[in-house]
């Protein structure tokens, strides 16, 4: 059994841990309610924004836009979001296997690989592998980002597909339901106009002004924008709140660990006392023989 003395610093050790964890919990659920509220505010834009692209894919003769385009996929490019930083549970391997497997799935259909790697998490996997070749790696965005910050992955995304080194882009990302409940999703954002979206009848009673193709050509690239802008913002709520709850978890395991090692401390020190009364009741004994 361990001395007291090593249970006691053990405790110590313990407690100023959980300290840590307490205070980045307390970040992280501050963060989280920013950034759940950033994803909740825009969710209705970037829902309307893929309803428009939609319904200008039904009205327009798409064979003349280049990003409206759809073509036999021989290429694809994956934009992958992840965190800068650990400590946020199965936030980021969640997001990890989903790529992997598309990866996997892809190479069995003879699909070549492009990526683009939002967050260290990623950047630290893609670099080592050997089949996957990387676009471009961005570290550190805001949790707020705007147009200006977003504009180098549309570009090179834009231009890749605009130029066919690419048949279709992809977006991993996590979606936020809820501070208990995230699920890794994977949106498609080129070619633009998604046939399997649902248009509002508010959307299908619009005029466009002054026609379809002039609104077609003006706002594509702004309501693609909006599409990866709403994910990044899902994908910030979803860590902050996966990290809040693993520094919970992490606090309320350290709680229980103090507590296991104080009743071993009392317990280690009741033994060390009853060893100490047998010693002296037995050196009594012994002298009065």
């Amino acid at each position: 059994m361990a001395s007291t003395q090593q249970i006691k610093s053990r405790i110590g050790s313990v407690k100023n841990t959980k300290q840590i964890t307490k205070a980045m919990q307390l970040v992280a659920a501050s963060k989280m309610r920013k950034a759940q509220e950033a994803a909740s505010s825009t969710r209705y834009f970037s829902k309307t924004a893929r309803e428009l692209l939609t319904r200008l894919r039904q009205l327009v003769d798409i064979r003349q836009y280049a990003l409206f385009r759809a073509r036999p996929i021989k290429s694809r490019l994956l934009i992958v979001i992840t965190s800068d930083r650990g400590l946020a549970g199965a936030y980021d391997s969640n997001v990890l296997k989903t790529y992997l497997a598309a990866l996997k799935k892809d190479k069995a259909a003879g699909v070549k690989n492009y990526t683009i790697v939002i967050g260290r998490k990623g950047s630290n996997l893609v670099s080592r592998l050997s089949e996957v070749e990387t676009v471009g790696v961005y570290h550190d965005f805001p949790t707020d980002p705007d147009a200006n910050e977003l504009q180098p992955i549309v570009s090179a995304a834009v231009q890749m597909y605009i130029e066919e080194t690419v048949d279709a882009v992809d977006i991993i990302y996590t979606k936020f339901n809820s501070t208990v409940s995230q699920e890794v999703a994977t949106m498609h954002l080129l070619p633009a106009g998604f046939e399997d979206e649902q248009v509002s009848e508010q959307i299908r009673l619009a005029d466009f002004e002054p026609n379809e193709s002039a609104v077609l050509e003006n706002a594509t690239l702004r309501l693609i924008e909006s599409q990866l802008l709403q994910t990044m913002l899902e994908s910030f709520a979803s860590e902050y709140s996966m990290r809040m709850l693993a520094m919970k978890n992490a606090t309320d395991n350290a709680s229980d660990l103090v507590e296991d090692l104080t009743l071993a401390f009392n317990n280690a020190r009741q033994a060390a006392i009853t060893q100490e009364l047998a010693e002296i009741t037995g050196g009594a004994e012994a002298m009065s023989e």
